[in-house]
């Protein structure tokens, strides 16, 4: 069952950055779009929900702009946490907006395999990030 939800929080954790990805792989195109959901302004539905969206967005965003170790296992770490921070953020967007109750569950999920991942890097970074 770990294994399972693992793999599902693995999946939603490129899921998320896939934005970021592109960006970074755009070579000079447009990026007005993803830069609004870096600042938290909302793009297309203004209602609550999508601001939520955005407010975690940016706030996930905002903690992956981190200055680099040169050591990429506390870096990935670094970046993971907030990764997984936005990930458990969303989460709650969704169980408090959204009604689909298989997507709720999987919301109740996420938050619960994100929190344990963000406790073990957190001690992780304690022990290693010296």
């Amino acid at each position: 069952m770990h294994i399972k939800r693992l793999a599902r929080g693995t999946a939603l954790a490129l899921l998320l950055a896939m934005p970021a990805l592109a960006q970074d792989q755009s070579n000079g195109m447009d990026h007005s779009a993803h830069q609004s959901m870096e600042t938290g302004a909302p793009k297309g539905d203004q209602g609550p929900a999508s601001q939520a969206f955005a407010q975690a967005n940016a706030r996930m965003h905002a903690g992956m702009n981190f200055a680099f170790s040169g050591n990429a296992d506390v870096d990935f770490v670094r970046g993971m946490i907030a990764h997984h921070q936005g990930a458990i953020d969303m989460a709650r967007v969704e169980l408090e907006y959204g009604k689909d109750p298989a997507i709720r569950r999987l919301a109740e999920e996420v938050i619960r395999a994100q929190q344990a991942e963000i406790e073990m890097m957190k001690t992780w970074l304690e022990q290693n990030a010296k």
